[in-house]
């Protein structure tokens, strides 16, 4: 994938164009359940930025250092759960197998 800097460089536009242009706050709808919309929030489109009260800001490095760990952190947080629902299902599963003669 190509950086920013690259890309702008091949396409002869400035920083401020490429933001104007780039769909800057994304709505996030993930799912409407009885006409009503759940999780209806915004995020950045743009890579780096954050919004803060309504208005996109550039995330500091720390920032940016932060966010990337605690995503690895949630990484293995998840897998380990998941690992632990798929134990107790397959041990659910074997007790109800035994107790009805199914394997």
């Amino acid at each position: 994938m190509l950086g920013l800097t690259h890309m702008l460089s091949r396409t002869n536009m400035g920083f401020q164009d490429f933001i104007s242009e780039a769909p800057r706050i994304k709505r996030i709808r993930v799912r409407i359940r009885n006409g009503k919309v759940q999780r209806n929030r915004r995020a950045s489109g743009v890579k780096g930025f954050t919004l803060r009260g309504g208005r996109l800001i550039r995330m500091t490095t720390q920032e940016r250092l932060h966010r990337k760990r605690g995503q690895r952190r949630g990484k293995v947080k998840r897998r380990a759960k998941l690992a632990r629902a798929l134990i107790k299902r397959r041990r659910s599963l074997r007790r109800l197998g035994s107790l009805t003669g199914h394997k």
